[in-house]
C-alpha cells in the first residue's frame, strides 16, 4: 500500500470514530428522534441509567364483597296502574314505589331479584293475574335502582308463551341486566350467568343458575324445550325434586371459572311459612354435591327462614334462604295471609382469601314491607317501626308491629349459624361487577 493511500484510510477511520462517539446510545431506538414521544428501552431511564425503582407488581389481598337479593317481583294489576300514574300516563315508572329500598339495593356489590313474570310484547297491554305481562319499563327501573340481574325461570315464565319469554331476555340484555333460569337457545340454557368483581387485586366470578318446579301446567313447547329450566319430580325419591339438572348447571359453572355459585330456585308451596320436604330433600342433595355456595328460594310469596346445611364446597356448608317472599305485589291480609305483605332483603357476605377459595362467611336479613293502600310503596320495615312516617303512609302502628312480630317468628326458625337482622344498608366495597353475557 502506498503512503498517500494509507494516510487517506487513517483519516477516514478517524472521522467515522468521532461521529460514532458523538451518538447517544439510545438514539437509534428513540421515536422522539423521528418526531415521536420519548420512550425508554429495556431497563433504562431516559438518562441511560438502570431504573432503580421499578413499578411494584400488585399483590392480591383478602377480598370481601356482598350479594343482595329480594324475592318476587310480581306486578299485579294495581302496581301496574300505580306505575302508570307515577309516570304521568306516559309509560310506566315503578321507581317511586321502590325508592325507599334504593339504599339497600345500591348498598351491596351484586344485586339480584326474582323476576316472576314475562314482559308484555310491544303493542300488548300489560296485565297482572292470572296471565301476567309486565311493562318493559320495569326492567330498566330495576337497573336504575342498582340491580345487576334476576332469575327469570318461574311458574309464570310461559304465561304469554315462548315468544314473550324470549322477548323478556332481549329487554334484559338491552338494559344490561343478567338473567338465569330461562333461555332463547339450547346453548344459552347450558350457560350460567356470570358476574366478575375486582376486589383486593383479585377477579372473583359469581355464577347465577336457576329454574322452576313447573309452569302452572302450561306445556313447554317441544320445539323450544330450553325456554325454561324445570326440575322434575325425583323418581328415586318420591315427593322430592330431581336435583340432577341444577347440579349439572353448577358443575358447568365451576368449569366456566365460577368462584361462587348461587342457585335461584322457584320451589315450595304458596303461603307456607316453612320449607316442605321437596325443598329440604333437594337442598340437601345440592349441598352434598359440593358445587353450590348459596341457594336463594322464591315462589311461596311469604318469607321462610334460612339454614346452613352440611356439605357445600369443601364441606364448608351451603346456605339456603328457603323463600324471600314478595317484593313487588298487591298481596296482604286483604287477599291472602298477612305475611305476604312482608318479604326479605337477603345480604350474603363473601370472603375470598388471596390464597384460598371464596366462601359465604355471613348472612343477614332485612324485612321489606308493602303499603298496598298507600300507593303500593315498599319500605324497609324497621324504618317505619323506628318512627319514619312518609306522608302517604297508610299502615297503622298496630299493623307495623304485627308484621314485625310475624317475620321475627319466621326467622327464629333459621338453623345452622347466627343470623342477625340488618337494620341499615351496607356500603359497596368497590366498583360494580362486570356482566358476562351468556352464550346465545
Amino acid at each position: 500500500m502506498t503512503a498517500p493511500l494509507a494516510l487517506l484510510l487513517v483519516a477516514v477511520t478517524a472521522i467515522v470514530a468521532v461521529a460514532l462517539l458523538s451518538l447517544r446510545p439510545w438514539d437509534t431506538q428513540d421515536p422522539a428522534a423521528q418526531g415521536g414521544e420519548p420512550t425508554t428501552q429495556g431497563d433504562q431511564t431516559p438518562s441511560g441509567t438502570p431504573d432503580a425503582t421499578p413499578s411494584p407488581t400488585p399483590t392480591a389481598t383478602d377480598a370481601v364483597f356482598t350479594i343482595g337479593a329480594v324475592g318476587d317481583v310480581l306486578p299485579h294489576d294495581t302496581p301496574i296502574r300505580t306505575a302508570l300514574d307515577d309516570a304521568g300516563g306516559e309509560g310506566y315508572d315503578f321507581r317511586p314505589m321502590l325508592e325507599a329500598t334504593r339504599p339497600y339495593s345500591e348498598g351491596v356489590d351484586l344485586m339480584l331479584c326474582n323476576f316472576e313474570v314475562p314482559l308484555s310484547m310491544p303493542g300488548e297491554t300489560p296485565s297482572g293475574y292470572p296471565s301476567f305481562g309486565a311493562p318493559s319499563e320495569l326492567v330498566g327501573n330495576l337497573a336504575d335502582l342498582g340491580y345487576e340481574g334476576c332469575s327469570t325461570g318461574t311458574n309464570h315464565t310461559l304465561d304469554r308463551g315462548a315468544d314473550n319469554a324470549m322477548h323478556t331476555l332481549d329487554v334484559f340484555d338491552a338494559e344490561g341486566l343478567g338473567h338465569a333460569g330461562s333461555a332463547r337457545s339450547e346453548a344459552e340454557a347450558d350457560a350460567p350467568q356470570l358476574y366478575a368483581l375486582e376486589r383486593g387485586g383479585q377477579t372473583i366470578t359469581v355464577a347465577q343458575i336457576g329454574g322452576s318446579y313447573g309452569t302452572n301446567g302450561i306445556p313447554v313447547p317441544a320445539e323450544a324445550p330450553w325456554v325454561i329450566n324445570t326440575f322434575s319430580p325425583d323418581v328415586m325419591n318420591p315427593g322430592s325434586y330431581d336435583p340432577s339438572e341444577i347440579i349439572a348447571q353448577a358443575t358447568a359453572a365451576r368449569e366456566a371459572g365460577a368462584d361462587v355459585v348461587v342457585a335461584t330456585l322457584h320451589w315450595g308451596v304458596e303461603y307456607q311459612l316453612a320449607p316442605n320436604y321437596e325443598q329440604t330433600a333437594m337442598a340437601q342433595a345440592l349441598a352434598e354435591s359440593g358445587q353450590i355456595d348459596l341457594v336463594v328460594g322464591t315462589h311461596p310469596h311469604v318469607p321462610q327462614p334460612y339454614a346452613l346445611l352440611d356439605g357445600g364446597p369443601d364441606g364448608s356448608g351451603m346456605w339456603v334462604a328457603w323463600s324471600l317472599g314478595n317484593f313487588i305485589s298487591n298481596q296482604d291480609s286483604a287477599c291472602c295471609i298477612s305475611q305476604t305483605a312482608t318479604g326479605l332483603f337477603m345480604t350474603a357476605t363473601i370472603t375470598k382469601p388471596a390464597d384460598g377459595p371464596a366462601r359465604v362467611t355471613g348472612m343477614t336479613w332485612t324485612p321489606m314491607t308493602v303499603d298496598r293502600v298507600g300507593q303500593q310503596r315498599v319500605y324497609p320495615l324497621m324504618d317505619l317501626v323506628n318512627g319514619e312516617r312518609p306522608s302517604i303512609l297508610a299502615l297503622s302502628e298496630g299493623t307495623l308491629q304485627q308484621r314485625l312480630s310475624e317475620v321475627e317468628a319466621i326467622m327464629a326458625g333459621s338453623t345452622g349459624a347466627e343470623l342477625p337482622r340488618l337494620d341499615s344498608p351496607s356500603e359497596p366495597t368497590g366498583d360494580r361487577p362486570e356482566l358476562v353475557p351468556r352464550t346465545g
